[in-house]
Formats: C-alpha cells, sequence, structure tokens
C-alpha cells in the first residue's frame, strides 16, 4: 500500500499493531487518566460506564468474535463486546474487550474493579444505565466499597414501591426519595417530555403490532414478554389479540423515571450526574461513525485489541482537539473542521534528490 506516494509495508503496520498490543496498550490508558485529571482539576469524581459491540465483515467467529445481541443489528455476524469507562466531560479513560456473547451486564463490575487496580484514583461515582442494573450487581459494588448511581427498573420492584411511585406529583423538575431495605435510595423523578415519548414510542410499537396481527405474521410461537409483544395475548389458544387494558397500564408509568444510589447526594443532583451518561453514548457514536471503528477486518485477538486500541486514541484526540477549540473560542465542531480538512488540497511535487515533497 502506498500514503502520498510512498510504499508502505503493509507487514510493518501488523508487526506494530502486535507491539501496540504487547507493550503500549497500558501505557495509553495511564496517560490518558492522567491527562484527564488534570484537566479536571485533579480529581475524577464520576466515571460513567456503558457498553457497545462491534461486529466483524465475516460469517463465522472465533476467539473473541461470537454471535450474540448486536446493539448495530447485526445479528447474524459475529462480534466483540466493548465496555467503556469515561469521566465528566466526555474524556476516555479506560476500556475492556468481551467475548461477543457476553451479557453485558456481567461486564461492568470486571471492568470497574480492574480500573480501580490499575490506576490510583480517589473516591469517585460509577455511574451506569439500567441494563446493567441487576441485583448481583448492586451486591457487588456494595461490598466493594464503590458509590454509584444506576438507572433503576421500578416496574421490576415490589408491588408496595410500584403504588408508592404511581402515586407521585406528577410535575416536573420533583424528585421523590424512597429508602430501600439494603440503605439505597431509589429516587423517582417526572418528566412531561419523557411522558410524551413513551406516549409516542408505544403508540408506534402498537401500530407495528396491528400490521403484524392483520398480516397473519404473528404466530403463537411469537407470543413474548419482550418490548411490545408484552401488549399480547392468545384467546382460547387460536386468537392472538391486542390487550387494550395492558396498554392503559402501561400508559399510568409514563414520564416516570428511576435511579437508584447509595451516595448522599441530593436527589437532583442524583438525577444531574445520571443525565452525564449521554457522554458515553456521544463516545460511542463518533468512534463509529467519524473514526470508523466497525466493521472490523482482523480475526486475532491481539489486533482486535489493538484496533480498538488505537480508535481509543482516536477518540482521546478528538476530544482533546474539541476542547481546544471550545478554549479558543472557535465556533466550529470537530467534524467540521476534518471536513474542510478533507477538502483542502495541496499540489505538491516530490525532490528526487533530497527525497522529500514540496508544497
Amino acid at each position: 500500500m502506498s500514503y502520498f506516494d510512498e510504499d508502505v509495508n503493509l507487514s510493518k503496520i501488523y508487526r506494530y499493531l502486535d507491539k501496540l498490543y504487547n507493550t503500549e496498550q497500558e501505557k495509553i490508558q495511564q496517560i490518558s487518566v492522567e491527562h484527564t485529571r488534570k484537566l479536571l482539576g485533579g480529581r475524577i469524581g464520576l466515571v460513567f460506564y456503558d457498553v457497545t459491540t462491534l461486529y466483524f465483515e465475516s460469517d463465522y467467529g472465533d476467539g473473541l468474535r461470537a454471535a450474540g445481541f448486536s446493539k448495530d443489528g447485526k445479528h447474524s455476524q459475529p462480534q466483540v463486546v466493548l465496555g467503556l469507562l469515561v469521566s465528566a466531560g466526555g474524556y476516555p479513560l479506560s476500556y475492556s474487550l468481551f467475548n461477543g456473547s457476553q451479557y453485558e451486564g456481567y461486564t461492568m463490575i470486571p471492568v470497574v474493579e480492574d480500573f480501580v487496580k490499575r490506576f490510583t484514583l480517589e473516591d469517585f461515582v460509577v455511574v451506569a444505565d439500567s441494563g446493567l442494573m441487576n441485583k448481583t450487581n448492586v451486591e457487588l459494588l456494595e461490598s466493594g466499597g464503590y458509590q454509584y448511581i444506576i438507572g433503576g427498573r421500578i416496574k421490576n420492584e415490589r408491588n408496595e414501591i410500584k403504588s408508592w411511585a404511581l402515586s407521585l406529583e406528577k410535575q416536573d423538575n420533583c424528585f421523590y426519595e424512597y429508602t430501600k431495605a439494603n440503605g439505597s435510595r431509589l429516587i423517582v423523578g417526572y418528566s412531561s417530555g419523557r411522558a410524551k415519548k413513551d406516549a409516542c414510542n408505544r403508540e408506534k410499537g402498537i401500530k407495528r403490532l396491528e400490521k403484524a396481527y392483520r398480516t397473519g405474521t404473528i404466530t403463537k410461537e411469537g407470543i413474548n414478554k419482550r418490548g411490545y409483544n408484552k401488549f399480547l395475548e392468545l384467546q382460547e389458544t387460536i386468537k392472538v389479540e391486542i390487550n387494550q387494558e395492558k396498554i392503559k397500564e402501561d400508559a399510568r408509568w409514563d414520564g416516570l423515571k428511576g435511579y437508584i444510589t447509595n451516595t448522599t447526594l441530593p436527589a437532583k443532583q442524583v438525577y444531574e450526574q445520571y443525565r452525564g451518561l449521554w457522554v458515553v453514548e456521544r463516545a460511542y457514536r463518533v468512534t463509529k461513525g467519524t473514526l470508523e471503528m466497525r466493521p472490523m477486518f482482523h480475526f486475532t485477538s491481539r489486533r482486535i485489541e489493538a484496533h480498538v486500541c488505537i480508535c481509543f486514541v482516536a477518540y482521546k484526540v478528538y476530544k482533546e482537539f474539541e476542547r481546544i477549540l471550545k478554549v479558543n473560542g472557535i465556533n466550529l465542531s470537530v467534524d467540521k473542521v476534518l471536513a474542510i480538512a478533507k477538502n483542502h488540497y495541496n499540489t505538491q511535487r516530490k525532490d528526487a534528490a533530497k527525497r522529500q515533497y514540496i508544497h
């Protein structure tokens, strides 16, 4: 392959990937943590965690690559599971890769424990969404002495708590607390914007069900409790109907959101810190989109790890570039600057004697 008419030996690139895997990954993450600590005034107080999947252009898996639940909708292709830790402000701290079949709920504790073991950090709060909320994770966070804010699943709570949540006055920016048996708090808030979104999403889901019902694509075997299928019921073993009572019951929860925490932070602050999870979601959007992290074409574990490491570095540079633009009052996004740079052409001629380019 070539770059600006210079031949680049592909085997050298692969050898560097191996070196990156063997010796540089730890150093890179250490630099990122220390740089982030400096940017945040010497303390990393919040650590956001989320998971995504990265698929491969391949029909079979091996090693790290395996079939699993794909967040990209590529269920027929092998993938790996990526867990990412990000600070307030969206600066990447550390990452871990898992086999593509790994359930995301089992990734958080190993990543957090490994992070604490490798880096000397002051007390911090772990923030994660409800997809990572399960009894085991909460117990392990508690026993490990970690502070946490995790998205709660109010509908999965016992009847006493569900009745309490449904009895709350629904007002924007009002938050209510329920102290649980283990001493943690369930914070419940209401948002009229969320209520509209919940209602809209349910309406779209019901329309899809009605269409499937009319076209006969819903079968007895297809009835389950996942997604909006929870509104279906089987009548007399042969007839499928949409249960209107279940729809009405579901609408009672519109706009309500729960957060579980063992911190002593005020309820409003718990909510605000949880909202910071968007920085991880944005990190995944940028790395998958602008930085083209996936699809991947490597097949050995060490080169898959090295590929992700390069993307981690690229996102760190992206965030630093974004910060510098803001500090200097330049009202352009990184993507816009990159687009301008790609459309900027230089005329070059090569001085053969000096083996260099003259612009």
